[in-house]
């Protein structure tokens, strides 16, 4: 894992088209704003990993592709 210190207006780049800005400091919150191409699903972590084990119950992979049945 790779850990950074950004201050407020600062941002982290990844790869060519994706941008994390930090955009607002309140205590022990930061806020941040996150460009990237609309293709690409962005997702707080507690969201990402209910979608992830709703996809579980319901047969389907973590892309939401269904899994082949295995005999």
């Amino acid at each position: 894992m790779l850990v950074l210190t950004r201050k407020l207006g600062e941002t982290i780049v990844i790869g060519d088209d994706i941008i994390i800005k930090v955009v607002d400091i309140h205590g022990k919150q930061i806020r941040l704003g996150i460009e990237a191409p609309t293709e690409i699903s962005i997702f707080r972590g507690e969201i990402y990993d209910r979608i992830q084990a709703e996809n579980k119950k319901s047969g389907l992979e973590g892309d939401g592709v269904p899994r082949e049945k295995k005999e």
